[in-house]
């Protein structure tokens, strides 16, 4: 197959390409590697090298925009929409009219997929579950949050996590139109958190890895918020695989969840860690001056189940391979 990834380069779009590459089709990359999206030049991959593949890979350094100038001269299998600029959970909330630009990108390529339609037999775009009403996170009511929570046939969508939400919650509406109005046949994911071990140290999970494994004494180990905030973490080759799966499926222009349906706490989590990495009777706590987000973020598993997709891979497993990956790059 042949296959084009915008924002290759990032923490998803590299896993993407070792997935392919492996099962001998040809991928391109477009990904300029700005600041705040997490890219890191092929040549610099840690965990696979796709030059490996000799012509079956192929960089384009270039902003998505400016390629979406152009019309495709050849046929793809199957486009993938990673282009974003996201950074965690500190530019999300520090730096929300940067993240505002993902508006801009998103929507120049829905146009540019309009034009270039006969080429490209099938999208995947990803949204994300800050797309979702945050009054559906609260301490005093949350649930496993499901894909007919956001309906764009109601009145109210419910508000969603900043301006990130917004601009994922624009992707999904305009991937629908651009199935209802113009026949791509597209499929819209809502990961949840998504981690592993070569992902940005802006995010959460391999940062608290790394920190467990330089901490020395027996003194607090600190954690974002008040620590007590939960999320959903599903390991970055079960969204590959899971995505993959469930996008043979349907076409159609629905958002479906990347979710493991599991909530657990950023303090269990570290608690996880530090015992995994044999560090007893460290006490976790809070940190209330770091921004924590929405109190509880987790998926409902019914649709991908429905689908044939269920996660594999355990925290504590990531964990491990997490561990191993930084052992390795100290």
């Amino acid at each position: 197959m042949n296959i084009l990834i915008f924002g290759g380069a990032g923490f998803v779009g590299r896993h993407y390409s070792e997935y392919f590459l492996k099962k001998n089709d040809y991928v391109k990359v477009i990904d300029n590697i700005a600041p705040l999206s997490g890219g890191i030049h092929p040549k610099k991959w840690r965990l696979f090298n796709p030059y490996k593949f000799n012509k079956k890979f192929k960089f384009l350094n270039q902003d998505c925009r400016k390629f979406f100038r152009v019309r495709l001269e050849k046929k793809y299998d199957l486009v993938i929409n990673l282009a974003a600029i996201v950074g965690g959970r500190e530019v999300i909330e520090n730096n929300p009219l940067a993240v505002a630009e993902d508006l801009e990108i998103d929507t120049a390529f829905w146009r540019w997929a309009v034009k270039n339609k006969k080429k490209i037999r099938h999208v995947i775009t990803y949204s994300s579950s800050a797309a979702y009403p945050v009054h559906l996170q609260t301490k005093k009511n949350f649930r496993l949050l499901k894909e007919q929570d956001i309906d764009f046939s109601k009145d109210n969508l419910g508000k969603p996590d900043l301006s990130y939400g917004w601009a994922k919650l624009n992707n999904e509406y305009l991937a629908s139109i651009a199935f209802k109005k113009h026949g791509i046949k597209n499929t819209i994911f809502r990961p949840f958190s998504g981690y592993g071990s070569d992902q940005d140290l802006n995010y959460p999970f391999p940062s608290i890895v790394l920190r467990a494994i330089n901490h020395k004494s027996k003194k607090k180990f600190i954690v974002w918020g008040s620590g007590y905030q939960m999320r959903d973490f599903i390991h970055i080759k079960d969204v590959i695989r899971g995505s993959l799966l469930i996008a043979r499926k349907i076409k159609n222009g629905k958002a479906i969840n990347l979710s493991s349906g599991k909530l657990l706490s950023f303090i269990s989590l570290s608690k996880k860690i530090l015992k995994i990495l044999g560090k007893k009777n460290i006490k976790v706590n809070g940190n209330s001056n770091k921004p924590e987000g929405v109190y509880a973020r987790g998926g409902s598993t019914f649709l991908q189940k429905k689908y044939g997709f269920v996660p594999k891979i355990s925290i504590d497993q990531g964990i491990k391979w997490a561990i191993q990956y930084f052992d390795n790059k100290q």
